[in-house]
């Protein structure tokens, strides 16, 4: 188990190094924060624009900048906001648990439902529940999430005046956010759950446990679910890392406190230090996600440690 944390741990790192490469790069490519922190500033000269830059720190190569940023990145030091001058750590620190909420609340929301909708809809192949199910699953994922938010807002905010219409202030702020990103999902998940089980329910051992008088729940919680769990917790894992990513969108629509909208103002106002940070921040969470599923892999079957 040793050797296959540390094979892991070394590809981790390395996908970090090459995505803050090419996200530090890619970024340098929007422009110049200096002639946007100067317009409507009046005349101003190019040697006005060179000392801006020196004080950003944005004068010197590529090279060098991208290198002082890593040395940063071990302390967790990401700089200092172009704008009002803040530390970006503060401003990461703010956001991030917001996201982490969101996120999080989002997907025990989508796998509480879509486990037992798609167990019951495997159990059910072709009667009335499964096709219910699958019609509903078809028609949630045909939302988009961004017309479904600003739905939600309209009914529940501006008509029944039930929920707040934005912003994070009680758990009443989570629901229509949550159920926007949630539906979607678990339309998703649903059906992946479904043919999952749909392929483990026609194996031998599963005959065999019901054949031992075992109740049906046991036999599709315990052993049926169980053993199709690598392909669902790998789907899980790398969902809940494009969640954090994809987030964005919804956080938007309902004012929502979180990384999303840090990167989205930090876009516009070509704020490298916050935009670069937001990126390494979920990049390493995406990756860390990635690398908690392999390493649930290796506890659930013993054999994919001796194979990596």
């Amino acid at each position: 188990m040793g050797s296959f944390l540390l094979k892991r741990l070394f590809q981790a790192v390395f996908v970090l190094l090459a995505i803050t490469l090419i996200v530090a790069y890619a970024i340098r490519l929007t422009g110049d924060p200096a002639l946007m922190l100067t317009q409507g500033a009046g005349s101003v000269t190019e040697a006005d624009l060179q000392m801006i830059r020196e004080s950003l720190g944005i004068n010197k190569p590529f090279v060098a900048q991208y290198l002082e940023f890593l040395q940063s990145l071990l302390v967790l030091d990401f700089g200092r906001s172009f704008l009002g001058g803040t530390p970006v750590s503060t401003l990461i620190a703010q956001s991030l648990p917001a996201t982490l909420a969101l996120a999080t609340c989002v997907m025990f929301v989508s796998i509480a439902i879509s486990i037992p909708l798609g167990i019951k809809a495997a159990v059910s192949k072709g009667k009335w529940a499964d096709q219910v199910i699958r019609i509903v699953s078809l028609i949630g994922l045909s939302f988009p999430n961004f017309w479904l938010a600003l739905m939600l807002v309209l009914v529940f905010s501006i008509w029944l005046q039930w929920l707040p219409p934005s912003g994070m202030t009680d758990f009443t702020s989570f629901i229509m956010p949550a159920f926007t990103m949630a539906i979607i999902l678990t339309a998703t998940n649903v059906r992946l759950v479904r043919s999952s089980m749909l392929e483990t329910l026609q194996s031998q051992y599963i005959m065999v446990a019901r054949a031992k008088g075992l109740s049906e729940n046991k036999v599709l919680y315990k052993h049926a679910l169980r053993n199709c769990a690598i392909p669902l917790i790998t789907y899980f894992g790398l969902q809940f890392g494009g969640l954090l990513g994809g987030i964005v969108v919804i956080e938007r629509v309902f004012n929502w406190p979180g990384l999303g909208t840090l990167a989205f103002d930090a876009v516009g106002s070509r704020d490298y230090p916050v935009l670069q940070a937001v990126i390494t921040v979920l990049s390493m969470l995406i990756v860390g996600v990635n690398l908690l599923v392999d390493i649930a892999y290796g506890l659930i079957d013993p054999r994919i440690r001796t194979e990596s």
